[in-house]
């Protein structure tokens, strides 16, 4: 594992990096909700597709680009992005990510009955701009909850306990989707989905800490959590996060565990580069 000694970015960069991130995402909430017909009609009608949703999905990844910045200037934020290049990790986490999560979805849909709804996209190249979509809206949190959030908070927790207070902060963050139509939350549970990010946020600290703080396979994972092509498997595949999480924390215990022992750089982790 990869950890530094000292860094100038302390674990209280979370207050202003929380405070970015939800005051950005609930403040647009509570825009749209107040002023929904001036909204609509300069925005349009809330999808994933409407600019003021992309703001919101971005926040964490703008809050932890301008934290870094203002600690470390330009030259540290090109090292914070470097993450992107580290892609060494166990195999088996990469068939995990590859072949893994489709599994998880589509046996959650099996259970729900939906393994056999018809492809939705037609025609199919429609799905291309889906999947591009898909890549640049979700993924983009990971700068900020991986990419920021996890180190810090590793400081002072073992990764698990790391992992299951951000996986929290993660799911309450997401709460105003739920609470507007438009959104995909909106026709979901929050209580499974609530149990299976938490989930999520725990299997993403093992495959962090594996990978020496990738950002390119938290980006991977959120990806295909997140892939349109996929049957509708909610609240199914919740469960079966969940069961994932479990087998992964059992199998990584000596160190999910263990004070210190996650990656606690901000910066590409590289001497002379710490933070």
């Amino acid at each position: 594992m990869t950890r530094s000694s000292q860094s100038n970015m302390t674990t209280k960069t979370l207050i202003p990096f929380l405070a970015i991130t939800f005051g950005l995402t609930w403040g647009l909430a509570i825009i749209f909700v107040l002023f929904t017909d001036q909204i609509v009609a300069v925005f349009g009608e809330l999808s994933i597709s409407n600019p003021l949703f992309i703001l919101a999905v971005y926040s964490p990844g703008f809050a932890s680009a301008f934290l870094v910045w203002r600690q470390y200037g330009f030259k540290g934020l090109v090292s914070f992005f470097r993450r992107l290049t580290l892609w060494r990790v166990s195999r088996w986490w990469w068939l995990f990510i590859i072949l893994g999560i489709p599994a998880i979805m589509y046996a959650g849909a099996a259970v729900k009955g939906a393994i056999n709804a018809p492809f939705p996209f037609s025609p199919w190249y429609q799905v291309l701009p889906a999947l591009a979509l898909t890549l640049f809206l979700g993924p983009i949190e990971e700068f900020g909850w991986r990419g920021l959030a996890l180190p810090l908070l590793q400081r002072k927790f073992a990764p698990f306990w790391a992992g299951l207070i951000l996986g929290i902060i993660w799911s309450v963050w997401h709460t105003p989707a739920f609470l507007i139509g438009g959104t995909p939350q909106s026709a979901w549970s929050f209580a499974p989905y609530f149990a299976g990010t938490t989930a999520v946020s725990v299997i993403l600290t093992a495959l962090f800490n594996d990978s020496r703080g990738s950002l390119l396979t938290a980006v991977l994972v959120h990806f295909q959590l997140n892939n349109p092509i996929w049957p509708d498997a909610q609240p199914w595949d919740n469960l079966l996060l969940i069961t994932a999480a479990v087998i992964i924390v059992w199998l990584n215990r000596r160190t999910m565990f263990r004070h210190g022992s996650g990656v606690t750089d901000i910066l590409m982790p590289e001497q002379g580069v710490l933070g």
